[in-house]
C-alpha cells in the first residue's frame, strides 16, 4: 500500500505513507533527488538524496510516513548540507539534540496521523529556519527543463565549480548529477505508462535506447523490461502520482 497528497502547509513537499517494504528480493528505492523525513515505528529518520538504489529494507519497520521535500528544499528545514546525507538513512537524534528529537517524536505521534505531524513539525521548522536558498529552486527549474550546466551557470551568475558546490550543499550532488536523476524519473514515468522504449528515449533527451538502457542499469540497478514488468497497473508505482519518495517502496 502507498498513498500520497500535496503538502497544503509545506511548499513543494508530498505526505506519503506506506505499509513495510516485505521481504521480496526485487524491492528497491530508487534515486528522486529529494530527501524525506520519515516515521517508521515511533522514530524519527531523515533519508538523503541517492546515487544508487537502495534496497527497500533498509529502514527497519512496520509501517511508515513521511514528508519529501523537494529538490534543493530540506537543507534549509534540517541544518545540514544535503552531500553530508547522500545516500544514507539516519536518525533524526544525529542532526538534532537528542532530548528535541525525543519531544518532537512524541509530538507527532501524538496526531492520529502521523503525516500530519510530520508535516506540523515541518511547517514550524521551515517558518523558524527562513526560505530555502532561492538559488537551489532555479537551478532545478533549468536543470528540468534540459539546459547545459555551462549555460545554468551563466544564467546564475557563477562559475561552473562554484555553482557545483553550491549544487552539493542544496541537492547533495552536482548538477549533472541531478540531470541525470531527473530524467530517469521522467524516463521510467513515460516507460510505466506504456510507452515504447525507443519513443521515452527521445522524449527525454537520451542519445538513444541504448543510452537510456545504461543510465537505467547505472541509477536503477535494474533494466526498463525489469522494471515495467515490476510496475504493472496494479502495482504501488503504477498508481502513485509522483515518483515514489527515498523511504519508501519502489519495486525494480
Amino acid at each position: 500500500m502507498y498513498e500520497e497528497a500535496r503538502s497544503a502547509a509545506v511548499p513543494g513537499a508530498v505526505l506519503w505513507r506506506a505499509g513495510a517494504p516485505g521481504g521480496g528480493a526485487g524491492g528497491m528505492v530508487l534515486p528522486d533527488g529529494c530527501m524525506d523525513l520519515l516515521w517508521a515505528d515511533g522514530r524519527l529518520l531523515v533519508a538523503g538524496t541517492d546515487t544508487r538504489p537502495h534496497p527497500a529494507g533498509e529502514v527497519p519497520g512496520g509501517a511508515f510516513a513521511g514528508i519529501r521535500f523537494a529538490p534543493g528544499t530540506a537543507p534549509a528545514l534540517l541544518g545540514v548540507p544535503a552531500h553530508v546525507l547522500r545516500d544514507r538513512r539516519v536518525d533524526l537524534a544525529e542532526l538534532w539534540p537528542a532530548r528535541e528529537v525525543r519531544r518532537l517524536a512524541g509530538l507527532v505521534g501524538s496526531y492520529g496521523d502521523p503525516c500530519a505531524g510530520l508535516e506540523a513539525l515541518a511547517a514550524r521548522r521551515a517558518a523558524g529556519a527562513g526560505p530555502p536558498d532561492p538559488l537551489a529552486a532555479e537551478v532545478a527549474a533549468r536543470i528540468r527543463a534540459g539546459e547545459a550546466v555551462a549555460a545554468i551557470a551563466a544564467a546564475v551568475g557563477l562559475g561552473e565549480r562554484q555553482l557545483h558546490r553550491r549544487s552539493l550543499d542544496a541537492f547533495g550532488y552536482g548538477p549533472r548529477t541531478l540531470g541525470r536523476v531527473l530524467r530517469l524519473r521522467r524516463a521510467l514515468a513515460l516507460a510505466r505508462s506504456g510507452t515504447g522504449y525507443a519513443e521515452v528515449a527521445h522524449a527525454t533527451g537520451y542519445a538513444d535506447q541504448a543510452h537510456l538502457a545504461r543510465e537505467v542499469r547505472a541509477l536503477a540497478g535494474t533494466t526498463l523490461t525489469a522494471y515495467t514488468a515490476a510496475s504493472g497497473p496494479d502495482s504501488e508505482a503504477a498508481n502513485s502520482e509522483t515518483p515514489q519518495p527515498s523511504g519508501s517502496r519502489t519495486t525494480a
